[in-house]
């Protein structure tokens, strides 16, 4: 396929990589900014471009991989007919490309991408829509190209899925970091916790979460908790967290 990519961030520049990797063409990669669609046009063989009017007509499969608050308009500036037009955001509603093309679709790949950071696509789950039957198909077989792990998912469920994902790995790796200042506020190493982390996530691999938690709020120990308490009382907005998270803990875990 011949494949023009709008967005020169982490998704795109992963994307676009495994596209090229299963035998797929990259012919514009478009930026607003010159020096980022030059580094990923660079980088995979396509034409940098920052004039979205300019973009090469009659591709195959045009991919917006932008900021989520910026699909809508930068759909609403493409005028592709029957060409196929996807977005790879897990929450934003498919109907958004319709302004766009009579073919369209999301392809929403479920990973945290870093850009110097390789990542198997492989394992990547891909979640696809397509605007009908015959459009869900194409982007299905397209999925599997690239990933072992596939799904068809409707705009509901794929917001679902985001929210969990939100939930799972942006709120955590923010705990980690705040976990990180509590140690560097007592000079203590995060290489300390890095083993616990990864038990943790490890255990998550065998385990449904709710029966890997562990702590003092799922023990319900008065004690442990009034003594974490203690030492936060500097730290007011720390302290607010810890207890509206040990209560929803406490209560998730009631007996039924």
């Amino acid at each position: 396929m011949r494949v023009v990519l709008l967005g020169s961030g982490n998704v795109a520049t992963h994307l676009a990589k495994a596209l090229q990797k299963a035998g797929h063409e990259i012919v514009d990669v478009w930026s607003r900014r010159v020096e980022h669609a030059s580094r990923l046009a660079n980088a995979v063989g396509g034409v940098p471009i920052t004039d979205i009017r300019k973009v090469t007509t009659g591709a195959d499969l045009y991919i917006i991989a932008v900021k989520d608050d910026t699909i809508a308009e930068l759909a609403s500036q493409l005028h592709l007919q029957n060409e196929l037009i996807v977005h790879t955001s897990g929450s934003i509603h498919i109907n958004v490309l319709e302004t766009a093309s009579t073919v369209y679709g999301v392809f929403y790949p479920l990973q945290t991408f870093s850009k110097n950071r390789e990542v198997n696509f492989k394992d990547v789950t891909l979640c696809v829509e397509g605007c009908t039957p015959e459009v869900t198909a194409k982007l299905l077989s397209l999925a599997s190209q690239l990933s072992g792990k596939v799904v068809e998912l409707n705009s509901e469920k794929r917001m679902a899925i985001h929210v969990a994902a939100v939930f799972a790995c942006n709120f955590t790796n923010f705990m980690y970091a705040l976990s990180q200042k509590l140690l560097a506020d007592q000079n203590l190493d995060f290489e300390l916790i890095r083993p616990l982390i990864l038990e943790t996530a490890a255990k998550v691999q065998e385990l449904m979460p709710v029966e890997a938690q562990t702590g003092p709020a799922l023990r319900k120990d008065a004690i442990t908790i009034k003594e974490h308490r203690d030492f936060l009382k500097n730290q007011p907005n720390l302290l607010r967290l810890y207890e509206e998270l040990t209560k929803e803990i406490v209560n998730f875990y009631k007996p039924l």
